[in-house]
């Protein structure tokens, strides 16, 4: 695949820091398993996500550490290919914390995903890979990429193409070797997290309200009447036509200014029910 904007990429720059440490953990590693046969063995044993150990021996971890484990040059080579291409624009517009909270959200649910519909050993951080394909699909649909370098589409299409793959291979018979379970897995979080985000946001802007709730001084009361509180109904109102928003069309369609107003309008109001 060949993408045509001048974003792709690098097109911010250099790599920003989350892919940058993800493209390090995953290449020494990489070193560390096919430098050793024996150490190899010995992280697939106790790292790679297996299904039995997890559900009869609580080896919990291994839904994180399978991400970093991967079987073959190509495997690595196309999965952090695709991790870079997709993930930097979204880095540099979601900040590297929120983007690598997504990168292992949608990666640990890949593995729960691949404990219900499959019983087979998974390695690999295609599950995290496909999630972040589609965060990016969703947020630049009409997107240009080329397939073999030859075939234009949309990027919004192409994600279609893979998850019906991804489905049909899941409840079909999977005789590739490729993980398609948690392919399915991760689209199907990364959606629901994208697309249900907003509803975080409101649980926990309810639970801090309820929290900081105290009567109002006599302090407070003047305050308000005096043009104090002007500003908090301004943020309030704007607050609550950003999240009808959020509510119609997803957090990731805010614009930058948008996204800028919530933020400073939600650390106004927790800081004006402080005082």
């Amino acid at each position: 695949m060949n993408y045509q904007q001048r974003s792709f990429g690098l097109g911010g720059g250099t790599i920003p820091p989350g892919i940058k440490n993800l493209l390090y953990v995953n290449g020494i590693v990489f070193i560390m398993q096919f430098i050793n046969p024996t150490l190899n063995m010995v992280i697939l044993n106790n790292f790679a996500l297996n299904p039995i150990d997890i559900i009869y021996h609580f080896k919990i971890w291994q839904l994180v550490t399978y991400m970093f484990l991967h079987g073959g040059f190509w495997h690595i080579f196309f999965n952090l290919f695709i991790l870079w291409m997709f993930g930097s624009e979204l880095e540099r517009e979601w900040g590297t914390a929120e983007f690598l909270k997504y990168y292992f959200i949608t990666g640990i649910g890949a593995g729960l995903t691949v404990l219900l519909l499959s019983n087979s050993s998974t390695i690999g951080a295609s599950g995290a890979v496909y999630g972040v394909m589609l965060a990016y699909a969703l947020r630049y649909p009409d997107r240009m990429i080329y397939i073999y370098f030859m075939f234009p589409v949309k990027v919004k299409y192409f994600m279609g193409f893979m998850f019906l793959i991804s489905f049909f291979s899941t409840i079909g018979p999977n005789t590739d070797g490729i993980a398609h379970a948690a392919h399915l897995g991760g689209i199907l979080i990364g959606y629901l997290y994208l697309r249900y985000q907003h509803l975080l946001y409101k649980m926990k802007k309810i639970f801090l309200s309820l929290s900081k709730n105290k009567p109002a001084s006599n302090k407070n009361s003047m305050s308000y009447r005096r043009g104090g509180g002007s500003k908090t109904e301004h943020y309030r109102k704007v607050i609550d036509e950003i999240l009808d928003k959020i509510n119609k069309v997803g957090y990731l369609n805010l614009t930058d200014e948008e996204k800028k107003i919530l933020e400073e309008g939600s650390k106004y109001l927790r800081e004006h029910d402080e005082n």
